[in-house]
């Protein structure tokens, strides 16, 4: 049991009756200062079994240097030594040391050193077995975090005629602060696409990520069902004018507005201290038009890739992201969507995807798959899932990852699954 005996003492000093006892028991004793050991180069320090330590000496430098022991593997039992001042004792008790008092024979000193190891093995066994079990309640408690966040996602997604809505969600850790959610609005003539991404990552994300998604879904919910009862049906069909004059649904604008402004609102009068915000992309589609009316907050330009193989159009953001500046003004994008044409929307997980060497995925490279790779939308995820595969390889998915594709099917091409 008492192989190696490393004594600790800033003045390299033992009382000689204490060395003549751990001799006679066949022990190999060295006496360092606690700067000598510290200093020594990783993978030089000796075996020991028992770090007996000065009481003269503060816990806090034991503990250094029991520390240091540690990261070599050697894990001591640290036992506190004192000759006269027996008072000094206290501080190391306390800090969870174990002790050896006068006279010292070596019978003693055996019995008391072999109290001590089976002391410490016993301490840390316990040890072990409470962070065993904090370990299976934090797992556990992360298992139920996720399986709540998972039912704040939707659980099937709308699907109007003609048209395909797809989604890939995967999250680095447990649970994830990136979100999506696609709902119906204004009496089901009107399609909420949104994703978003709380910065951070984690518990803390994932509780805020619960909070704006309830709190966007609510607001533009609850402001469709006013604006189609403010306005008759007819309403439905009124337009206001871009300067291009092409048509932009009305009824669309307002519960967008209202869900993310409420929001921003929210977020900045009760929890700005918490630091969290999101970058989000909400748009509400009209299926019958493809007429597409968004705001984009801070978050990465959605694209839309086209039928014809025109250039890909990127959906800049009209405002910043949700939760930082109070009572912003958010402008409204709007685009258009053909027949055949695919509105990709994605979160930074896809690229900032990072390879081995370090390397990002970046926009360019992004564009360039999707424009390369087949239009419709499942397809089109699958294509990128590959992508973002063999570009990673074996590296670590640094970020969560969410991706969804709403397709326009071509007149001729029918609908699948």
């Amino acid at each position: 049991m008492v192989r190696n005996v490393l004594v600790l003492d800033e003045h390299r000093n033992a009382p000689l009756e204490l060395l003549r006892a751990l001799e006679s028991l066949g022990a190999e004793v060295r006496i360092n200062t606690p700067g000598d050991v510290l200093a020594t180069p990783r993978g030089e320090l000796p075996g020991t079994d028992v770090l007996l330590t000065y009481a003269g000496l503060s816990p806090h430098t034991v503990k250094s240097v029991a520390r240091r022991l540690n990261d070599e593997g050697r894990w001591p039992t640290v036992v506190a030594y004192a000759e006269y001042d027996l008072h000094l004792l206290g501080n190391h008790i306390h800090a969870g040391s174990d002790y050896l008092v006068p006279p010292f024979y070596p019978d003693l000193v055996r019995a008391r050193l072999r109290d001590c190891h089976e002391h410490a093995a016993f301490s840390r066994t316990m040890e072990d077995v409470a962070a065993h079990a904090e370990l299976i309640s934090y797992e556990r408690e992360l298992e139920i975090g996720r399986e709540i966040q998972m039912g704040f996602l939707p659980d099937s997604l709308p699907s109007p005629d003609d048209w395909e809505i797809n989604v890939r969600f995967r999250p680095a850790r447990d649970v994830a602060g990136d979100f999506y959610d696609v709902f119906e609005l204004v009496n089901r003539r009107r399609i909420a696409l949104v994703v978003a991404d709380v910065c951070d990552k984690g518990v803390g994300a994932a509780l805020f990520m619960a909070l704006i998604r309830s709190l966007l879904r609510h607001t533009a919910e609850q402001s469709g069902l006013q604006s189609l009862i403010a306005a008759d049906l007819l309403a439905d069909e009124l337009t206001v004018r871009e300067e291009q004059s092409r048509a932009i649904p009305v009824v669309g604008a307002t519960p967008l507005l209202n869900a993310v402004v409420g929001t921003n609102n929210y977020l900045t009068r009760n929890h700005i201290r918490q630091g969290y915000f999101a970058t989000m992309f909400f748009a509400v589609l009209d299926p019958a038009t493809g007429n597409l009316v968004y705001i984009n907050g801070g978050h990465n330009p959605p694209v839309v890739v086209s039928a014809d193989g025109g250039e890909p159009v990127l959906l800049e953001p009209t405002g910043p992201a949700v939760g930082v500046i109070p009572d912003v003004t958010f402008s409204l994008g709007y685009a258009q969507i053909s027949p055949g044409d695919t509105l990709f929307i994605y979160t930074d997980g896809v690229t900032e995807a990072r390879s081995v060497s370090g390397e990002f995925l970046g926009d360019e490279q992004m564009i360039k798959h999707l424009t390369n790779g087949p239009i419709r939308g499942g397809e089109l995820l699958d294509h990128m899932d590959g992508a973002l595969s063999e570009f990673v390889g074996p590296a670590e998915q640094s970020d969560d990852i969410t991706m969804m594709a709403v397709h326009w099917l071509a007149p001729d091409s029918g609908r699948t699954g």
